[in-house]
């Protein structure tokens, strides 16, 4: 391969140039022929590889792919605090993606779960920043290991799916650096992902795709960043100023419009050469090593074995939340019911650009089958529309009679939960409750069997007597129940995000879901609001029950004084004193005694998964550094510790600290704000923040979304937001039926949803970028004429669009 970068972008012309700065078709870079310039290719995970089979036309998830591992989801992975569990993923993705001559592996995801309503949460690691980046940083290292590349995404704070595509985080800067970025960080310093996709929303105004602060500033200048970021799909507003920010590869094609673009710049005088070549040559660095690795240390993937690591993830990230009288595991020789068509049709993943096409899939039904184990079975309610009759309540209550435990599989269905739409509430399906209301006639030995790929509500925690919350649980998740439920696995997944009563417990649900996001609740996100403001919860962040019992002692600091350029090692005694093997997941938070910035109660700064067997005790050695102890100073704009006492807590959840010691840590001085008068509701969190609090912590003023009127109507105008005319009104409301055409025939009800949603959603300037050429961008600007109030003429201009040749039309080089 021609590999002399340096000499190619002498060689190279302006329009190719231009066309090496976006994709070839949905999944492809473009190649450059005449200089051996090679194409390589980039396809969903983050949870199995996503390779179409063939190109769609329109849109990037409606092909069908060719079969993979499903492993269970990011939400389920996390749930295992298991960072060799995790690399094991990862490493396995990575053969399986080489051997589909796939190069890069658009994942992880770990983006933070601000609120439990965001309907791609299953796709994300933790409401805490600590944990998601430990993972993320496990699972880029796995996956590159093979030589096949990451993708880490979505870069950055893209928390709502309403929107996504033009909706603006507003949030201050010490928010988003320990919150938002901190696990970004991780990963990029420690493990130096192959690519960056930049996030669809834009961060306090700007477009992330153009957003120079985040993808220069900090990650290149600061962070050190080697690889190429890549645009989400249809993330592109402004393909010029993606260039001069740092966005160097723009997916997909958007058919040789935004390549043009880039020409017409360089020859006006609005984009360097320089600046275009500095990204032309990281794309070139980028192209020909994934294109050399590609072809090293391919081996036949084994994909029983890959099937073993997912069943043994899936039992791994269960989180055990009750076990009312240790009923939990129960004999594999006892009368049991088993109740909910969740046992039988297993919802291995969750609905989007993640999901694929399973190896196979094994339900907990298929494989009490396959044991020849004896039960009774009954529906409950029906998948496909979450609705029941009567004749379906009344055999659940039948089969549960007599029986010595009913096992009740209910929980969040694909309708509930998607990329592309957020969440109305917390409920699972009514007819899941009703079935549990029979059952619970007939018979008090009730297991649930919850599913669902974030937290749910339970108003029946007190009417059964264990819940069992197996998250999604890949193509082995019905093998892994088996494994939990009769004993074969001891639980030791602990929740990676809270649980909470209620939505309207949830601070962040006063400002979700808007076009304007304001992140008022800055630094309060997850266990850090809760535990701040004494919220009580149904379950805490890091908790998950076993079936043996540990204890912890002998809590030693390696000292009590410290600067902020020790290390500080902590250690500490965890024992199984129960009668089975097992693993405890040990947490350490920390905790500012007292500070003149506001601070959370506590915070999760190490962890560590232990196996221990019974009466065994292991000694665990954690280590602080300055980032332990550390706020993000805007003042400084870097990372300051405060000098003063801080408490080291150990325990087994965020609410179940049992061991605790303090160490004082000193540093230089420096200022750092004294907030504590004009910010008082971030010193003292309760239920609300005011806005002008907010806008006084942001340093500007926030102003709210304004329906775009005739004449305001622009290429990022959403199809959701058509308003103008009558007509454009008739526009909107036949867009989600034309968006559900591109889909395969017998598609699910999830991704009909998800598709109207994301048609509602999209930006205008996606008419023509994400068509592969059908639509010509001459046709949208008419039909931005149109919406403005001006029909006859944007008519015209539509229909122009289509007749005049498209002398920008993609060229093959």
């Amino acid at each position: 391969m021609n590999k002399n970068i340096d000499k190619l972008l002498q060689e190279l012309t302006l329009e190719e140039k231009a066309a090496l700065c976006s994709g070839y078709g949905f999944w492809e870079t473009t190649p450059i022929k005449r200089l051996g310039i090679p194409s390589v290719v980039m396809t969903d995970g983050p949870h199995g590889v996503r390779k179409e089979q063939e190109q769609s036309k329109f849109g990037n998830v409606f092909m069908p792919a060719y079969p993979s591992t499903c492993f269970p989801p990011a939400v389920t992975a996390a749930a295992t605090w298991d960072r060799k569990n995790v690399y094991a993923v990862g490493e396995a993705l990575g053969r399986e993606a080489k051997a589909l001559k796939v190069s890069t592996l658009l994942g992880p995801g770990i983006n933070i779960k601000r609120s439990p309503l965001c309907g791609r949460n299953f796709e994300y690691f933790a409401e805490d920043p600590y944990l998601a980046g430990e993972l993320g940083v496990a699972y880029v290292d796995g996956v590159q290991s093979t030589g096949t590349g990451t993708s880490l995404k979505h870069y950055a704070v893209n928390s709502q799916e309403f929107r996504r595509m033009n909706s603006s985080s507003e949030i201050d800067d010490r928010t988003l650096r320990e919150i938002y970025l901190s696990a970004f960080e991780a990963v990029v310093k420690r493990a130096q992902p192959q690519t960056i996709m930049c996030s669809y929303n834009r961060l306090n105004g700007v477009h992330a795709s153009q957003n120079k602060y985040l993808l220069h500033d900090i990650l290149k200048e600061e962070w050190g960043f080697k690889g190429i970021v890549v645009s989400d799909w249809g993330a592109v507003d402004n393909r010029v100023e993606g260039i001069k920010a740092g966005l160097h590869l723009e997916m997909p094609t958007s058919d040789g419009v935004r390549d043009k673009d880039i020409v017409d710049a360089v020859n006006n005088g609005t984009l360097e050469m320089e600046a275009l070549d500095a990204i032309v040559k990281e794309i070139l660095e980028y192209v020909f090593d994934a294109a050399e690795k590609i072809e090293q240390n391919v081996q036949e993937v084994d994909f029983e074995k890959h099937h073993a690591l997912a069943r043994k993830v899936a039992a791994d990230g269960a989180v055990l939340l009750k076990n009312e009288g240790d009923i939990l595991p129960i004999n594999k020789d006892a009368n049991i019911a088993v109740v909910g068509m969740l046992a039988k049709v297993l919802r291995s993943q969750g609905s989007g650009s993640s999901r694929l096409n399973p190896i196979k899939e094994i339900s907990f039904t298929d494989y009490l089958d396959s044991v020849g184990a004896k039960y009774d079975y009954a529906d409950g309610y029906i998948l496909k529309d979450d609705s029941t009759t009567d004749k379906l309540i009344a055999k659940a209550g039948e089969v549960a009679k007599g029986k010595d435990y009913v096992l009740a599989f209910i929980g969040l269905t694909d309708a509930f939960e998607s990329e592309s739409f957020d969440r109305e509430h917390l409920n699972i399906p009514d007819s899941h409750l009703r079935m549990l209301e029979e059952i619970k006639k007939y018979n008090d030995n009730i297991i649930v069997i919850l599913t669902g790929g974030s937290p749910s509500v339970m108003p029946y925690i007190n009417d059964v007597k264990a819940i069992l919350n197996v998250y999604l649980g890949g193509q082995a998740g019905g093998e892994a129940t088996y494994d939990l439920v009769f004993g074969d696995v001891v639980p030791s997944g602990k929740l990676p995000e809270t649980f909470p009563l209620s939505i309207e417990d949830t601070i962040v649900n006063k400002y979700y879901e808007k076009e304007n996001a304001e992140y008022r609740e800055s630094i309060y996100v997850g266990y850090r609001y809760y535990d701040t403001a004494k919220k009580d919860v149904l379950f805490p962040f890091g908790y998950g029950l076993s079936y043996t019992k540990f204890s912890y002692s002998n809590l030693e600091l390696s000292a009590k004084e410290i600067t902020d350029k020790d290390t500080l090692t902590v250690s500490f005694d965890v024992t199984n004193v129960g009668k089975v093997a097992g693993a405890e997941v040990a947490q350490l938070y920390v905790k500012d005694s007292e500070s003149t910035i506001f601070v959370a109660e506590k915070e999760l700064k190490a962890f560590d998964k232990v196996y221990l067997e019974p009466g065994e005790t292991k000694k665990v050695t954690l280590t602080l550094d300055k980032r332990a102890f550390a706020f993000y100073n805007v003042i400084a704009k870097d990372w300051t510790v405060e000098s003063g006492e801080f408490e080291i807590l150990v325990g087994a959840s965020s609410r179940d600290i049992l061991l605790s010691d303090k160490v004082t840590v000193t540093a230089d001085a420096v200022e750092i704000a004294d907030l504590r008068e004009t910010l008082p509701s971030y010193y003292n969190v309760g239920e609300d923040i005011p806005k002008a609090e907010f806008e006084a912590l942001l340093g500007r003023e926030v102003k709210e979304f304004q329906m775009p009127k005739k004449g305001e109507v622009d290429e990022n105008t959403c199809v959701g937001q058509f308003e103008t005319t009558l007509l454009a009104k008739i526009i909107r409301k036949a867009s989600g039926t034309a968006a559900v055409m591109f889909l395969p025939p017998k598609s699910p009800m999830s991704q009909i949803k998800m598709v109207k949603a994301g048609g509602l959603d999209m930006p205008i300037r996606n008419l023509y970028a994400m068509s592969n050429g059908a639509v010509p961008r001459d046709s949208i600007r008419g039909l931005v004429t149109l919406l403005n109030g001006k029909t006859f003429k944007g008519i015209g201009q539509i229909i122009g669009g289509f007749l005049k040749p498209r002398t920008h039309k993609r060229k093959m080089f």
